[in-house]
Order: C-alpha cells, then sequence, then structure tokens
C-alpha cells in the first residue's frame, strides 16, 4: 500500500453532455472496449484509495447501474440538481460523511469524460501533492494551444499556483500561457471540507465552482501546488462525437504501442483496433484490418487476420486466424480457421485442428488434428481427434422448439453434403456416405448409407423440353456417340 494512499477519489459524473446528443449519457459512451467513466474509474482504481465515489446526476439509474457491474465497490452519490462543480464534490463527501467516513488525508477529484487519464499520472499528482505539502494541487498540461483554457499562473519565486485565470478573463500576458488547467485536484480532505461550504453562488450561472476553493485556500494563507501531466493528451474530455473518435484513436494507438514493444507484430497499426483488456504474447502478429476486442488473447506466435474481428476468444501459439469473425471461441495451439469462417461462443478448436472457408461453428467442441474444410455449419456437437467432415455438411441441431447434440468419434471419415439430424451418434472409426441424411446412430467402424436409390429416365429432355437448347445438346451428343460407335 502507498504511503500517499488517498483516502478518496471523488468521480464527477452526473452531467448530461447534451453536445453529443445522444440517448446515451455521455459517461456511457465508450472507447477502446470501456465506458468514459469506467476509464476513469480503471485510472482511480491504481492509486487504492479507500474510498471511489462517483457522482450521478443524468439518467443516474443507468449510470449507477453500469458502474455496479464494472466496479461494484464503488460508491455513488446523487447530484439531484446541476449546481456546479464544487456542489458535485460537496455531494461525495456527504454521502460518506452521512456513512460514518470521516476523511483524513487527501481526496482527489477527476471528471468522468477523461478516458485518456492515466494511473500513472493520478500517482503523480498525489506524490507531489504530499511532498509539496500542498493544501491543493492542481494537475496541469502545457498544450501547444492553449486557447479556451483556464491559465495556471504562478508565483515565479516559488512556483506556487496563484490563479487560474479563464481565457475571456486572461490579460495578453496571460493568454500567452500556455500551462491549462485540468480540472483534476488534489485536496486535502478537512481543508476541502471547510472551504467548500464557503463556496458562494454569486456568479453568471448561481452555481458552486470547485475551482473557487482554490482562492478559498490561498487566502487564507495555504498554498496552492501544480503537477504538470507528461502528456497533455490525457487530459482530453470528451464532449461531443468528434472528441470521442480522436480519443478513441489516440488511446488505440497507445495500447499498440505497449503491445508493439512488447514484441508483438502489428504489420499496420492505423488499421487495427483493439479494447484495453485484450492481451498478447511475444511474437504473435495482426494482419490489417483486425480489431481485437473484450477479453481476446494472441498467445505466441499466433497470427491474425487480415480482416479479422474477435471478441472474448483466445488464440492459441501458432495457430492461424485469415478473415474470420469470432465470438467466445477457444482456437487451440496450431489450428487453422477461415478465411471467411465464423465461430460462435462455445466453439473449442483443438490442437492443430481446422475450420475452414465458410465454416460455421457453434457450441462444438472439435478434437486434435479433425478437420472441418469448408462450407459446412457445426452446431452443438462434440467431434472427436483426427476426424475429417466433409464439405456442405449440416449438424442439424434444431427442432423448432429445442437444440439437440451431435456426437461424431474420432478417426471417422464423413461424406459431403452430409446432413446429421440430432440427436445422433457417430462411432469412432466410421464413415458415411456423400449426400447421406443421417438420422439413425452409427456403430463404429461402420458405413451409413442413407440415400435414394439413383434412376434414370432417359429421352425425359427431348419429351418435356422439346426445341430447348438441353434437348438440343443431348440431341447432338447422341449423334456424336452413334458416329462413334459406327466408326469402331
Amino acid at each position: 500500500m502507498s504511503a500517499n494512499r488517498p483516502a478518496a477519489v471523488v468521480v464527477l459524473a452526473a452531467g448530461e453532455g447534451t453536445r453529443m446528443k445522444s440517448a446515451t449519457p455521455k459517461v456511457l459512451h465508450a472507447i477502446c472496449g470501456r465506458s468514459l467513466v469506467g476509464h476513469v474509474v480503471a485510472a482511480s482504481r491504481e492509486l487504492d484509495p479507500e474510498h471511489l465515489v462517483v457522482i450521478v446526476g443524468h439518467e443516474r439509474a443507468k449510470v449507477s447501474a453500469h458502474l455496479a457491474e464494472i466496479d461494484p465497490a464503488v460508491r455513488t452519490a446523487v447530484q439531484h440538481e446541476q449546481n456546479g462543480t464544487g456542489h458535485a464534490v460537496r455531494m461525495g463527501l456527504e454521502e460518506l460523511g452521512n456513512s460514518g467516513v470521516v476523511l483524513d488525508g487527501t481526496v482527489v477529484v477527476v471528471c468522468g469524460d477523461t478516458p485518456l487519464l492515466t494511473g500513472g499520472t493520478l500517482r503523480k499528482l498525489s506524490d507531489v501533492h504530499a511532498a509539496d505539502g500542498n493544501a491543493v494541487t492542481v494537475l496541469t498540461a502545457e498544450v501547444p494551444d492553449s486557447t479556451g483554457y483556464g491559465r495556471i499562473v504562478r508565483d515565479a519565486a516559488t512556483g506556487a499556483v496563484t490563479a487560474i485565470v479563464e481565457h475571456k478573463d486572461a490579460t495578453e500576458a496571460q493568454r500567452a500561457i500556455r500551462e491549462i488547467n485540468s480540472g483534476v485536484f488534489a485536496f486535502d480532505a478537512q481543508l476541502l471540507t471547510d472551504a467548500l461550504g464557503k463556496v458562494r453562488t454569486d456568479n453568471s450561472q448561481g452555481e458552486e465552482y470547485l475551482t473557487d476553493v482554490l482562492g478559498i485556500l490561498r487566502e487564507a494563507g495555504h498554498r496552492v501546488g501544480a503537477a504538470v501531466a507528461g502528456d497533455h493528451r490525457e487530459i482530453l474530455g470528451i464532449n461531443n462525437r468528434v472528441q470521442l473518435a480522436e480519443a478513441r484513436k489516440l488511446l488505440n494507438e497507445r495500447l499498440l504501442h505497449v503491445a508493439m514493444m512488447d514484441g508483438v507484430t502489428v504489420v499496420d497499426p492505423a488499421s487495427t483496433l483493439v479494447d484495453v483488456t485484450v492481451t498478447f504474447e511475444r511474437d504473435s502478429v495482426v494482419h490489417p484490418g483486425t480489431q481485437l476486442l473484450g477479453a481476446t488473447h494472441l498467445a505466441t506466435g499466433a497470427e491474425v487476420g487480415p480482416n479479422s474481428r474477435l471478441k472474448d476468444t483466445t488464440v492459441g501459439a501458432g495457430a492461424v486466424v485469415d478473415n474470420t469473425v469470432a465470438d467466445g471461441a477457444l482456437i487451440g495451439e496450431g489450428a487453422n480457421v477461415g478465411p471467411y469462417a465464423y465461430l460462435r461462443p462455445g466453439t473449442k478448436l483443438g490442437t492443430k485442428s481446422k475450420a475452414g472457408a465458410y465454416v460455421e461453428m457453434k457450441n462444438a467442441v472439435i478434437g486434435e488434428g479433425t478437420k472441418v474444410p469448408h462450407l459446412s455449419y457445426v452446431g452443438d456437437a462434440t467431434i472427436g481427434e483426427f476426424t475429417n467432415i466433409g464439405a456442405a455438411s449440416v449438424f442439424v441441431n434444431y427442432d423448432g422448439v429445442n437444440k439437440h447434440h451431435t456426437t461424431i468419434g474420432s478417426h471417422c471419415r464423413t461424406g459431403s453434403d452430409n446432413m446429421f439430424v440430432a440427436p445422433v451418434t457417430i462411432g469412432d472409426g466410421a464413415y458415411t456416405a456423400a449426400g447421406s441424411v443421417i438420422t439413425k446412430d452409427v456403430p463404429p467402424g461402420s458405413l451409413a448409407v442413407a440415400r435414394g436409390q439413383q434412376r434414370n429416365i432417359e429421352g425425359w429432355v427431348a419429351r418435356k423440353r422439346p426445341g430447348s437448347a438441353a434437348a438440343q445438346a443431348a440431341s447432338d451428343a447422341q449423334q456424336d456417340g452413334r458416329e462413334t460407335d459406327a466408326e469402331q
């Protein structure tokens, strides 16, 4: 446990986010596999705070339910009316106080719409706050263009923050300052509680501003300091869909950079999308046009893409997955999938198995070395080792009400264009003939033939389709045959 462990982190997530123009609350919009507020909560958790409180307001039932799902230990406090950031923080502290929590130490306040903020930067803020003995420490950033942001004005001798001046109120000299306020702060808990009681609402919005706390503490003789973020992009807030896309791009680049530095080959990062929950092992390869989502994992030497989308899927060492969609699948070592395969939840491919071109699988367990090469549907099935499933086979698993299971043993050879009408079992070493509809169990080592007797009706085309191209072709072929017979 860190010596600078905060007493609490308060996440501001009560706003409506009208500029998103969405029925979804702003903080629930997602990038790279997490909601905006989910990213902030994850970064805050890296501080290991004693208490983590999220302030909810707009669509609070939805936001609270989401928080309970992603982090059940999170506490929520309701800001019934949007009366400013100071009011929101006060609601959070009152929620803790009403449950008997006495805060002693540091309170970190973060915004719920800053998904690029990292735990490392929050740790730096907390450490600077403790080391400098500040009453409040502002997280700042030096940006290329500070237009529109609140400028950080410092004391030239001590480096202490003397003011945060909004752009519209800044002098020409102050507007030249590139250090800006991020809206993220570390406070002394007791001083924050006292100062919030003194915040006034005599401003144009009639709201309680958290930034007013800085002036109150400074006037009382307390030191206000700052910690500068290493990357100014971390403090970017999301207010519209354009900024959402920009943040997604930046976060995706960050994730891929980490993967590549850890030994993963990403052939074209610009066309590759990953979630924060995706994991890799060294020497895995990701080809262009690939999306890796959820809890997907690529083992050593696994090769995915091009043009593949994998969600919650594990790809074993040395496996190759080409032009494939997979959701909740387990692909064994050395397996070969695709192109144009679809692996649905519950699919488990054994070592060196194959799900080939235009193969769909669902809730299917495929044994080692078994191949389903092409044009087949395998649903609700178990197939043993080193079996070959013929092309255009369908596992008929649904009777209109219930799903049924098919079991095919090891070392079987099933013919092309087979229908396996479940429930049915094919024993080890058995064969089935091409074009068969298998409705009964096949004993081990047997050959099952389930198709009608072929009957040729000669002259049918001439009688039923006279004058057609087919009739003419048949007549020509017959004439050629007679001439060949005569020559012989």
